[in-house]
Parts: structure tokens; sequence; C-alpha cells
């Protein structure tokens, strides 16, 4: 039965709500607008460095309580306008230097301030912990922060690679191009769990079901700021950030103005990485300029481009011990395995079953009804990708105050990137170009925010899907296929006189190499003619025209052209509130899904018609997945402000959910000005992402299918269905009985019992229960930094996938659905479906992280964190395996100089990782330890406002992986100058 959905637009929800956002705007502009009736008052200064006597440029100078600022030109003077009354207090904040407020008290005299050096920031101002701006050293949970002058101390080739060796911080590289950090355990290369934010517009692209790292963020000359929150923080983000969050902060044009200029170029696969040695580039350029602190504007443009890391380990998921293989045959192991199933190879994917034929009645060893798995032949990632990978990256920001208290800002941001990433498959990312919007309205104690973000796939393709076809295409169906191997060993067998242990491999070779005879081979024009026109096709199995001779074929486009549309605001009433501090927000946001008949179908048209194309040339009407929310939080001082309580609570309401709270409670002590200990409890919700909800996939033989229980209707795998596990079993146990001599259709019936009903659950929320501890402090004269954290977290309702099957035509339980599930009846007895549901058993992981920094000697400073997470060991097996895939234990090491002589400085950092356990439903397996060293040095030209910088990542050249399935990393070599600041007069 067809669903009806829901009527929901953004329009519609805009038309509902218009009068009270419009009064709400109103309001807050009224407020802000009155500070215009004062007189207006000019105040200028000059900025100096106490040490040098120096001028100081690109010092940034900010009225105290408003949004009104500017920045030193390169003389270290400013100049402000403002209608506020005196006195007036200013900030000054340099890279490097400590923070200083100023009273001014009149108009009229030239200001001299002198700025102290700080070689350790211990006290640096952080927003996304609480969503207002605080010391970090009193957060009421784990924080970490890059600015400016770590991200250009760092060896990591960009801002977002120096991600990777912050305290708590596990980085998954997909691709040259694509990155995705995590925190806390339970990672995966599409990470849901972990938001990733910039300039608070959401990274993720729904529909292709991966945040995109920085493809799209900002440049690195436009960087201001990173800041990370290990942990839960869907109290006050919303449904995706209970694992963590990372937010990145661009340079806002009223405070770095000029021109900025950035070229690296760079070298890696020098060896054992499987790719020759390739040049990488990326040219980047910055524009920004302010007029009378009224209006600003800036803009950015870069390029990157390069060889891509290669994923090509050879190793075997499913070796001849396993009853996926052939456990009876002796011979068939190692380099004979005919189950191989490689974790770089697609097409041979056994373990799914999708893959694998079954050959029945063959007399091995004189015995009769011998039976053998075989997995058709496939082929690896690397013939089957492009190694060349570019990112196109430009953004534009307009941005105009309209007083000291209110601006308006218009931002555009547009990337083009290429790239591997690995889901359910692998998918081979290929002019996928992805747009933002973003209005703004910020005032000092209020923020109104709306985007919308555009997602087009371009010419992406999913890579297994692209091997089966290629195989179906030129090496003939499965049924075809198994015919030709089967009669080819049994050729074999008369040639030679029968099959024995003793030329068994030999035999099975000869079948092989028989049955793919006419197979097109990678590197021949054949290949590549097949495969672009199979990526040219949008439908995955189904026959198309555009291939020409194909008997049994489908494509392999990846087509997703969907939009998000998202409003937020909060408003700081601490002012009016005479007791404690008081912030509340909500935010509404709506996914507009284009039905692609392929990944999305729309599900109110019958099951036989959603995956087909109507005469205009779409897949069905769109559809929506909507979420709304609200929050509060209230936060208190007692005790001569040395304790700190923080209060929040949030509402979610997803129209296919019931309504979620999220509670956080914290507490900060600070007994002095050094010692600050605190603790938080909070719950979090995540909902089902976009892919994880809705997804409808059309892959080859096993259909990945959403956890909402309507798109079960009609097709049974919640009710009606045996685990894919079970099957295995099952199917290895009537082999053995049919082998002995018992009848196939008897055995099977005799170890019905071996099936395992799934029974799948109605889909629901993740929940996580968090509770963290830490202790923050400064020693010796603000030179050291301590800092730990501990955790425990807690997940009920984890989401993730399980394979089931269902058997066509018939109840599971009955003889008819036990026949069906025979290996022989795969086509005609069964359907078989990967589906997105809810473990059954809780799961609890907890950890530590210490992080130290110490400036040992005049500027020289050691640094170094330590991480350890762990995962409780449930004694029931669940429905499928989640997956922690986090190392037990992480450290980095690092010692550097920001200035060992004039203008030259140095660092290095040492990585070492644990090995651990990679779980995934594509490829699971053990990763090695890693143990790599990168170090830099940068050389400023203080008169040429340039600096240079040469390093490198993995500088010995160790090559490792950081997740089974993934490329093998390298060392990577740099050398990069910067222009900043030029034509800034």
């Amino acid at each position: 039965m067809a669903r009806k959905l829901p009527y929901f637009t953004p329009e519609a929800t805009f038309k509902k709500y218009q009068y009270f956002i419009l009064f709400f705007i109103f309001f807050l502009t009224q407020q802000t607008l009155k500070a215009q009736e004062n007189q207006l008052i000019e105040i200028s200064g000059v900025v100096n460095s106490q040490e040098t006597k120096e001028p100081l440029a690109g010092v940034g100078v900010n009225i105290n309580g408003t949004i009104a600022g500017t920045t030193t030109d390169q003389n270290g003077k400013f100049k402000l306008r403002s209608r506020l009354k005196f006195p007036i207090k200013l900030n000054f904040t340099s890279i490097g230097f400590e923070p200083q407020e100023f009273k001014v008290v009149s108009a009229g005299d030239l200001l001299t301030i002198n700025l102290v050096t700080q070689t350790i920031l211990g006290n640096e101002v952080v927003i996304t912990a609480s969503r207002v701006a605080e010391s970090i050293l009193k957060s009421p949970v784990a924080i970490e922060k890059l600015d400016i002058r770590a991200i250009r101390e760092s060896p990591a080739p960009s801002f977002y690679d120096a991600l990777e060796n912050v305290k708590g911080v596990q980085m998954t590289t997909s691709s040259l191009t694509f990155k995705i950090p995590n925190t806390r355990g339970f990672n995966i290369p599409s990470n849901y769990r972990f938001m990733q934010l910039v300039d608070g517009i959401d990274m993720q692209a729904a529909t292709l079901g991966v945040p995109l790292g920085n493809a799209i963020g900002p440049t690195e000359l436009d960087i201001a700021s990173v800041e990370i929150t290990p942990g839960a923080a869907s109290a006050l983000y919303g449904m995706n950030a209970i694992n963590g969050m990372s937010n990145l902060f661009t340079k806002n044009p009223f405070y770095y103005q000029g021109l900025s200029f950035y070229q690296k170029t760079g070298l890696n696969h020098l060896g054992g990485t499987g790719r020759e040695v390739s040049n990488l580039t990326e040219t980047a350029i910055r524009y920004a300029k302010a007029f009378n602190n009224k209006l600003a504007f800036k803009i950015n443009l870069s390029y990157l481009r390069g060889t891509d890391w290669l994923s090509d380990t050879r190793t075997n998921q499913n070796p001849n011990n396993l009853k996926s293989a052939n456990p009876g045959f002796n011979a068939l192991d190692g380099e004979n395995n005919i189950a191989f199933d490689g974790w770089n190879k697609y097409g041979d994917d056994v373990l799914a079953g999708s893959n694998t034929v079954s050959l029945s009645g063959l007399t091995i060893n004189s015995k009769n009804n011998q039976t053998l798995n075989v997995a058709r032949t496939g082929y690896w990632e690397k013939d089957l990708v492009n190694p060349n990978v570019d990112n196109l990256k430009f953004d534009a920001g307009l941005h105009y105050r309209f007083n000291d208290f209110l601006e308006l800002a218009y931002d555009y941001r547009i990337g083009k990137m290429d790239g591997v990433f690995q889901r359910g498959n692998k998918i081979q990312l290929d002019n996928v170009v992805i747009q933002n919007h973003k209005l703004e309205l910020k005032g000092s104690n209020f923020l109104i925010r709306t985007y919308v973000s555009l997602e087009n796939s371009g010419d992406s393709y999913n890579v297994k899907p692209l091997a089966d076809n290629l195989d179906l295409a030129s090496g003939g169906s499965g049924s075809a296929w198994s015919a030709k191997y089967k009669n080819a060993l049994n050729a074999f067998a008369t040639a030679n006189g029968s099959l024995t242990d003793a030329n068994l491999a030999a035999a099975t070779k000869y079948a092989r190499q028989q049955a793919d005879a006419g197979r097109v081979e990678p590197g021949t024009h054949a290949f590549e003619d097949l495969k672009n026109a199979i990526i040219s096709v949008n439908n995955w199995d189904i026959k198309s025209s555009n291939i020409p001779d194909a008997p049994v074929t489908g494509g392999a486009a990846l087509i997703q052209q969907s939009h998000l549309y998202h409003i937020e605001g909060q408003w700081d009433l601490s002012k009016q509130v005479k007791y404690f501090d008081l912030l509340i927000g909500g935010d509404a946001r709506a996914y507009e899904i284009i039905p692609d008949g392929n990944n999305f179908v729309d599900f109110s048209r019958s099951i036989a018609d959603r995956g087909k194309q109507l005469p205009d040339g779409s897949y069905g009407k769109n559809s929506y997945y909507k979420k709304i929310g609200a929050f509060t939080q209230v936060t208190k001082t007692f005790f001569e402000e040395k304790l700190k309580i923080f209060s929040s609570l949030r509402l979610d309401y997803n129209p296919e959910f019931d309504p979620k709270l999220t509670p956080r409670v914290a507490a900060v002590y600070s007994p002095d000005a050094h010692n600050n200990f605190r603790i938080t409890y909070q719950q979090g919700y995540r909902f089902p992402g976009l892919f994880e909800a809705l997804s409808y996939v059309n892959n080859g033989r096993v259909k990945r299918v959403g956890s909402l229980a309507y798109i079960n209707e009609g097709l049974g795998y919640l009710d009606n269905s045996y685990t894919r596990a079970s099957g295995v079993v099952f199917n290895a146990a009537v082999n053995t009985a049919v082998a002995a001599g018992e009848d196939r259709n008897t055995a099977a019936l005799a170890n019905k019992t071996l099936l395992v009903k799934a029974d799948l659950p109605k889909a629901r929320p993740e929940r996580i229960n968090s509770l963290e501890v830490g202790y923050k402090s400064v020693f010796l004269d603000n030179r050291l930094i301590f800092d730990i954290d501990a955790y425990t977290n807690t997940y009920d309702g984890f989401l993730g996938q399980v394979q089931v099957d269902v058997p066509k035509g018939a109840t599971i339980g009955t003889d008819g659905a036990v026949l069906n599930m025979l290996d022989a009846n795969r086509d005609s007895g069964q359907d078989r479906y990967r589906v997105y549901t809810n473990a059954k058993n809780k799961y609890r992981n907890y950890g530590s992280a210490l992080g130290l920094t110490y400036n040992f000697y005049k500027k020289f400073t050691v640094a170094g964190n330590v991480s350890y997470n762990k995962i409780k060991t449930n004694v029931s097996s669940d429905l499928f395996v989640t997956g922690f895939n986090t190392p037990q234990w992480v450290t980095n090491l690092t010692i550097g100089n920001r200035e060992i002589v004039k203008n030259l400085g140095f660092s290095m950092i040492y990585k070492w990782q644990d090995s651990f356990l990679w779980e995934s439903p594509l490829v699971s397996g053990k990763i090695a330890a890693i143990n790599t060293f990168d170090a830099q040095v940068t050389y400023r030209i203080a008169e040429a406002k340039s600096t240079i910088k040469i390093g490198g990542t993995n500088i010995f050249n160790t090559p490792y992986l950081q997740y089974a399935g993934g490329p093998t990393l390298g060392a990577l070599y740099y050398a990069a100058i910067t222009f900043e600041g030029l034509l800034n007069k």
C-alpha cells in the first residue's frame, strides 16, 4: 500500500510562522537601533608591542558588549566611530599577545596601547560549548581550540589536517580531498554522529549521506579558528551531535582586511602507496575591504589538485575456514580460495551473498553431490576509480553594520570536489557541487540565521554496481557464468580422470578462465568504453539500451540533487533577567528530497513503480524530511563566582517519531584563577540521517532500505525475514548433509532450526546518556597548561545495518520459506535487504584524555596528549556489529619554537596509535598500529608580509591504514608561501 506523505514545504512553514518571525526581528531591531540616538564620537590610537616597541598590525579592537570593532593598520593605528556614551571599554586581542582591556573616558586623545607577549594562550575565549563567549578554562565540557597561531605552527599541510593532532580526535582520511574527524568511539567514514559547522552552517551533504569536511569549507587564508567539542552536544545543537562537533570560524572582513595569497606545492606517493610519485598543488587568494566601519566584503577563491591516495589492500576477508567459503577443501585455501572476498575488490562480495554462485552435484575425491561456493571474479578498486582529484572553492560575504549593536551579513559558498568515500559501498565523487546561501542578522545579544544548501552529485558513481555490471555485461549473468564454470570443471575432470585434492586448485583456476572468457579486462579500450557507458546509466540493475550488446546489466550513476532549508535563532536575555543568565533559541530544518529512482524514491507510488521514470523525466514527487527544535539554557554563579551552574533543556520534534527532550546539567568550580573543576551530565538523541531513514537503494541483488517503518509495507523485511548470517550457517549444514548422501530438500527441512528470525524493531532515534568530569589549570606563571577529562557514554537504540533474507511468497517458519532459503534458490526464492535498524542491546563506552603544554625554556614549547577509549563487551550478540572502530590508545607529542632565531620557527609532532579492530558492512579487519613523524620550519619576512613554510607529514614515509578498506597513506612533503594584509591602508 502506498503511503500518503504529510503536506509540507518550507514556504508553507514560513507562511504559518511569518508573523511571529517578523515580529521577533522587528522587536530586536528596534531595541538595537536605539543606540543611534546618541551623538557620534571618534576614538583613535596606536598599538605597539611592549617588548619591541614596534607597531602591531592586525590587532583586533572591539568595543566591549557590542559587535563594533576594527583592526590596526600596518602602522599599528586604528580608528573607531560610535554613538555610545562614555566610558567605553575597548578590548585588544592579537595572536601571541595577552588580551588587554582599556577604558576610554573621553574623546580627543590619541590612545597608546602596549600589548604584552604571551607564550601560551591559556585563557582563550570559546563559543561552541555554551553558544556564548566564555573562557576555555571555565567551559562546562571538554573543548579544544586551534587559533591562527596554532594553525600556522602546525606541521600539517592544511588547517583541517591539523585537527588530527588535537586531543581526543580520530581522523578518517577517505581521500586527499576528504577527511572526517570523530571523537569518543563508534567511528565510520560517513559519520552522522559528529557535527561539522562552518560559521553556523551544517556541512553534511545529507543525500550523499556524508559530512563533506572541508571540501567546501574555508580556505587556508580565511580560517580564523577551529573549536572541537568531543562528546555529546545535542542539548544545544540538536540531533546530529551525540559524538561531538567541530566549529570552524572564518575571518570577519571588518577585522581582517587586505589582499592575501597562498601557494602550496607538494609531493606524495614516494613509495609504498601503490602509485607513482605525484605533485600536489593548492592556490588560494583572499581580498577583504571595509568602508567606515559600516560596510565590508570579502572574496575567497582556492583550487587544489593532486593524485589521490589509493585503496588497494589485497587482504581476504573470507578465508577458507569460514562457512561462507569452502572449509572442507584444503586445496582451495590461500591464493587458491575460490570464494575470495578482497578488502578493495568489488564484484566478489561473498559476505553479502550478492556475488556468489553455489555449484552443487559435483564429484570430488570420488564423493558425489559435493558443493562449492564460488565468488565472481570482480575488479580491484584501483581500476574503477579516478586517481586524479581536485577541489575548487569560492565564497563571498557582504556585511553591513546598522550601528554598534546590529550587523547583517549575506554569505555565499560553493565548492566543487572529487574524491572517494566509503559508506555501505565505495562512492567515486566526481564533480560534486555543493552551494550554500546564508543570511544572518546578529546583535550583541541575539542571532537569527537562515541558510539553504543545494547538492548536486555531478558525475559521481557507485563502485560496487560498476563492478557488478562490468561482470554481468561482459561475463554473463550469474546463472550463465556458473554454468560455464561448472561445465569447465566437469571437462577438466574428464580430461584428468577426476577431481581430487591434488588437482582441485588447478581445476578451479581453469574453470574461472573459461567462465571469464570474453570478460573485459582493465587497461583495454573495451574495459574503458564499457565502464564509461555503465557510469552514465542511472539504474543500477536493469538492462539499458545505452550499453550495446549487454545481455543482463545496468548502470552505476549516483544522481543526487536535493536541498536543505534551515532557520535558527538565539536570544541572550541575561541583562533582562535579574537572578541568572538566560539563553533561549530554536531552529527548524527541512530536507527536500528529489527522487532519483535509485537511492531515493517517491513512496506514494506503488512498489513496482517506485524506481520508474515518469514521462516528464522525474521519478515522482519530491518529499520532505524535517525537524524542529527549541532550547533554553540557564546559568548562575555562586560563592563570589567560584561556582557556576549550567542547566539546559532542548525539545526536538520530527513528525516520524515522538518528541524528544534533551537535558544537560553542568557545574564548573574555580576555587582560584588557575584551577577549574567541571562535571557534566547530559542526554542526547539522534534522529536517523536522511540516508539512514529514507534510502531505497537499488543496489543489484541486495537492496538497501532506510529505517522508517512505512518503507517496509509490502516488502516484509521487518517481520518476515531471516538473518543473512543464519542463512550462511544453514546452507553450510545442508551442503554437508547432501555430501553425505541426503536429499537437499530433506536436509534443508532437517536443519530449519538454524534459520534465525530477524524480527527487526520499529525504528527509533538513538539515545546517549553521557557523564563527563574534567580538570583544567595553568601553572608556573602561565607556562604550563594541564587538561584532563574522563567520560562514560551509554548508547540505547544504536543505529546500524543488518542484512536479512525474505522468502518470496512464503511465511517464515513454513517449509516453503525454508526451501526458499537454499542458495540454489537464491534468485527465485529470496529477496535480500540491508536494513538500517536499531540494535537491541545497550552499549557502554568510556575513556579519558590528558593534555599538557609546557613552555620550558624561552620560546621552546613541548606539548603532548594521550587518549584512551574502550567499549564494554555485551554478553549477548546483537542484530549487527556496531563497529566501535576506535584505537584504545592514541598519543601525540609536539616540540617547537615559533622563533628559535629571529623570524625562524619550527615544530615536530610524533603520533602513535594503537592497533584496533575495524568493523563495517563493507570491510572488517585489524588495523595495525601507527607511528609517524610530522615536521615543519617557518620563516617570516615581515617587510614583505609573507611567510615561507616547508614541512611534511609522515616524513619517514611509513605507509599505514586508518580504517579497513581505506587508502594507504604515505609521506606528503610540501612548501608553501603566504602573503597577508597586502593593499591594506
